[in-house]
């Protein structure tokens, strides 16, 4: 049986036992209307039947009745994922088994890349020198799944591997009734799912969105990420001596209850909260850890010598074990684990420990100390030439120490600019600083920042209150930071980011909140601090003016000196979401590549070594697409050892749920940092001429993509009408509102809600939309027509990054139903604007596939990405049910039906599509 064999029946199979569940606990009337919707939608996917069949079989349908189909349709989605998922690993794994080479995005193809190449130690340890790969967890709302059918996908997934090893082995006695109780279990699984709400019934807390970002390092990271750090720190040290940096690389980060910008729930209690518990769960896995080495070390001094420093450490320990009197190993790791649980108790609580033995230990002073402790065991086996002993779960633990601490993981603050200059305007006037800062030039501002930055003089006496509301928030939530700095370490919140940062001032600004709460200290043009301070550059007329802020912020002798005592690393953050929002997918793309080569050079002129962070989401209209590829579609100089990348929504379960998964993507991020930093992966013959017909190319489509969202009168109607914009809000799928204010222009709404909302009509805008145009203008009708689409063709052959723009545009494009997005069409009021639109719209997607076509040389979108192919073959037609569905009762709900089972059947759809098209935000 082939691998395509073998998913084929995975699917069907699925399929047959979820159908027995529905007709079991639905009825065979129900059971026969999915499986007729079910022949109907595969017939539309094959060309054998059109859409107008499955309209009319759901044309009028009672909602109470549409529930269960909904309902159908999501679980076949969902099992059909699965069996991908399953087909994949298990087709990956048969590649490796065969001896067949590993693929690109892995460490093993990386490593033979740098030799092939001839790299050299020194190159290495200057380009590695403070590196950092940082996946960075957010909260941001596009994961529509609950924790339980999540655990129930995970159960199915392992039953469905057992049943794969028990259909692949030799028969015996025992095969059938085996495959029975996978039969079973399966079923049972599915049972339990389908009489399990898809939806939540409320919105979700902070608390909550911290506890699930929590519960991927319980699934994977934890473990991952110290292992895969001791693989790169071993290769690194044999392939290029001792003179690489010894730091772990890879150290995660987080924005769950620290990204404040537009949040009003994120506050100093959920500020504390995130810390707490994030500490909480490193300092637990360490014990749990410890308890299992001290088991292990069972090494009697009777036997094997130890050292001096050893012995020391055991009498540390209790001697309250007779039997282990000869055992120096367990006593001194018992008296480490005593400590460990004293520093629990005081970083924490003492609620956060058992029993009361660890009261006659004192704590750790910080993770340094402990690991000091944990060096001397491993000093003394390997001085018994027990490097077996000593490389196994000691180094793990000390692999997890350096790239844990005790923060977990670094939790970055985020706050908008016009938030920073409202509080520091109010704070000034209370102060007697200055009655009206916000009426201030920028370069009286800029005078007026840099002297408060010069003086350690408070502005807000400690403990007073009686600001605003918004204000008193967020000088809280300041002085909450520092004392989880000061409780957990510099590393626990070391960065803090100024969203819309446009000026210099708006840099300053959130300094003198800094300085405020004892995080920057004053000394006149010398001040200190441990918080990176980040600009994140959004639009695209803020990315360009980018680096002309950056030149002009590092011009000050005040923040050069500040940014000298961070290591004179500068990082900036890019914003792929609002970029999108602002100009379309091709400009957004160019003004990201662009921006970054010219803020490269500033930093080259200054020099400033640059961490880029990347505000990536799922969906290609928020910078979504593989990271490997992405990373290394950068411009020249861009990585420089160092990378940090936000996860976001679905994205973070798709990647980081079990541990295979977590550490193939996190090799993907490391693999790709590597390449990008050592090797030219950016070669262009002629920069100057890309680098001319990429700006050309990206003006025509903004220019087109303005016309139809900015200037077009009758878009905002279209779009709010003919998506369920309004309804994406009763989701609940995230904290955060979904919008800033009522929506009047594109500009109002949050990036999240306007790519989930085309993705639902599956129209995809916000991935292709003004390409084709600025493709056909640029080749143009004349005599060099011909020289020119070669030209492109060129470049998309040889640039990784026109490679990276059209692949992950023709990705979006596979999953775009035009004739579908005719039916969403129809709900909107105005005919004309209807007709009109959706015209503009379907002749841009025409254009675009074509001048696909020509640019690429090939008529399959998806030639490149046989998976996706695949996909959109076997799972996509499961869609077909809830799109119509959805038209349906979004028609009568507007229409003033307010049932119950109306709007929750919207919902459902919604969750079903969210689900099936995997990265829907």
């Amino acid at each position: 049986m082939t691998p395509a064999d073998h998913l084929q029946e995975d699917i069907r199979y699925l399929g047959r036992v979820l159908g027995r569940v529905i007709a079991e606990q639905e009825g065979e009337e129900v059971f026969d209307l999915v499986e007729h919707a079910r022949q109907l939608a595969f017939g539309i996917a094959k060309g054998d039947t059109g859409l107008e069949a499955l309209v009319e079989l759901f044309r009028n349908i009672e909602p109470a009745r549409a529930t269960p189909v909904i309902r159908a349709f999501s679980h076949f989605a969902l099992m059909a994922n699965l069996a991908e998922d399953l087909h994949d690993d298990f087709t990956r794994e048969r590649l490796l088994d065969a001896g067949g080479p590993a693929p690109d995005s892995t460490l093993e193809t990386t490593w033979a890349k740098l030799a092939g190449a001839g790299v050299d130690a020194a190159t290495v340890a200057e380009a590695l020198d403070g590196a950092l790969v940082a996946p960075v967890l957010t909260a941001h709302p596009t994961e529509t799944r609950r924790r339980t059918v999540f655990d129930a996908q995970r159960h199915i997934t392992e039953q469905m591997t057992v049943r794969h090893r028990l259909l692949e082995a030799p028969h015996t006695a025992r095969t059938d009734s085996q495959l029975e109780e996978v039969d079973r279990q399966i079923r049972r699984r599915l049972t339990i799912l389908w009489q399990t709400a898809l939806i939540r019934m409320a919105r979700p807390r902070i608390e909550d969105e911290i506890e699930v970002g929590l519960r991927y390092y319980k699934l994977s990271l934890l473990e991952e990420i110290p292992a895969l750090n001791r693989a790169v720190d071993d290769r690194l040290r044999a392939d290029f001596g001792q003179g690489v940096p010894t730091r772990a690389l890879v150290r995660p980060g987080s924005w769950i209850g620290g990204d404040h910008d537009g949040n009003p729930f994120v506050t100093a209690a959920t500020l504390d909260y995130a810390t707490r518990r994030a500490a909480q769960t490193v300092l637990k896995h360490y014990e749990t850890q410890l308890l299992a080495l001290e088991h292990e070390l069972s090494l009697s001094d009777r036997m094997t010598s130890v050292t001096v420093d050893l012995v020391a450490l055991a009498k540390r320990g209790l001697n309250d074990v007779p039997s282990r009197v000869d055992e120096p190993y367990r006593r001194a790791i018992r008296g480490i684990r005593g400590r460990l649980l004293a520093t629990t108790a005081t970083l924490i609580g003492e609620d956060a420990v058992e029993g009361s033995w660890h009261r006659v230990h004192e704590p750790y002073s910080g993770p340094g100390e402990f690991d000091a402790d944990l060096a001397v065991i491993d000093e003394s086996l390997r001085r018994s030439h027990d490097e077996i002993i000593a490389d196994d779960r000691l180094a793990t633990i000390r692999a997890a120490v350096a790239g844990f601490g005790f923060h977990l993981y670094s939790l970055d603050l985020r706050q908008n600019s016009e938030s920073f200059e409202a509080i520091l305007a109010e704070v000034f006037a209370a102060a007697g600083v200055h009655d009206d800062y916000a009426s201030l030039g920028e370069e009286e501002r800029i005078d007026l920042l840099t002297r408060e930055l010069r003086t350690p003089r408070p502005l807000v006496p400690r403990g007073r209150r009686g600001f605003s509301e918004p204000t008193q928030r967020e000088l809280d939530l300041f002085e909450q930071a520092a004392t989880s700095v000061e409780r957990f370490g510099m590393e626990m919140i070391p960065h803090l980011i100024i969203s819309m940062a446009t000026s210099v001032s708006d840099i300053l600004e959130p300094m003198v909140l800094l300085k405020e709460v004892g995080l920057l200290h004053a000394d006149g043009e010398r001040p200190t601090g441990s918080v990176d301070v980040i600009p994140l550059f959004e639009t695209i007329d803020d990315l360009a003016a980018g680096a002309g802020i950056l030149r002009e912020l590092w011009a000050l002798p005040l923040y050069r000196a500040y940014l000298a005592q961070r290591g004179d690393v500068q990082e900036v953050m890019l914003g792929y979401s609002d970029s999108n929002k602002d100009g379309g997918y091709l400009a957004a793309n160019w003004a990201l590549y662009d921006a970054e080569t010219q803020i490269v050079a500033a930093g080259r002129d200054h020099g400033v070594r640059l961490r880029l962070f990347h505000g990536r989401g799922g969906t290609v209209g928020r910078g979504g697409g593989p990271s490997y590829e992405a990373i290394l579609a950068q411009p020249k100089g861009a990585v420089d050892g160092s990378v940090r990348i936000t996860e976001q929504g679905e994205i973070i379960s798709a990647k980081y749920g079990s541990g295979h998964t977590a550490r193939r993507n996190l090799e993907a991020l490391v693999s790709a940092t590597l390449e990008a930093s050592l090797l030219d992966v950016d070669e262009l013959v002629d920069r100057e001429r890309a680098t001319g017909i990429m700006t050309e190319i990206a003006r025509l489509s903004r220019a087109r993509y303005s016309r139809l969202v900015h200037e077009d009168p009758g878009f905002i109607p279209y779009f709010t009408q003919s998506t369920p914009l309004d309804e994406i809000g009763a989701l609940n799928i995230g904290s955060r509102p979904t919008s800033r204010k009522q929506t009047n222009s594109v500009a109002d709404l949050r990036a999240i809600p306007w790519v989930l909302a085309w993705s639902q009509s599956r129209v995809m805008l916000p991935g292709w939309f003004g390409v084709g145009t600025a493709l056909a203008e640029w080749i143009g009708e004349g005599d060099d027509a011909e020289d020119r689409c070669a030209e492109l063709r060129h470049l998309y052959e040889t640039w990784p990054f026109f490679t990276s723009v059209m692949s992950n545009m023709a990705q979006v494009m596979s999953k775009a139903g035009m004739e579908l997005a005719g039916l969403y069409a129809g709900l909107v009021d105005d005919r004309e604007v209807a007709g009109r639109i959706r015209g503009i719209i379907s002749e841009e997607f025409r254009l675009t596939r074509e001048m696909f076509t020509k640019v690429t040389g090939s008529e399959d979108l998806l030639a490149d990405n046989p998976m996706l192919a695949r996909s959109v073959r076997r799972r996509f037609p499961y869609l077909l049910p809830l799109n119509i569905i959805q038209v349906e009762l979004l028609r009568r709900h507007r229409a003033g039906d307010e049932r119950d089972a109306v709007s929750r059947g919207i919902r459902l759809t919604m969750n079903g599509l969210a689900t099936a098209l995997r990265n829907s935000g």
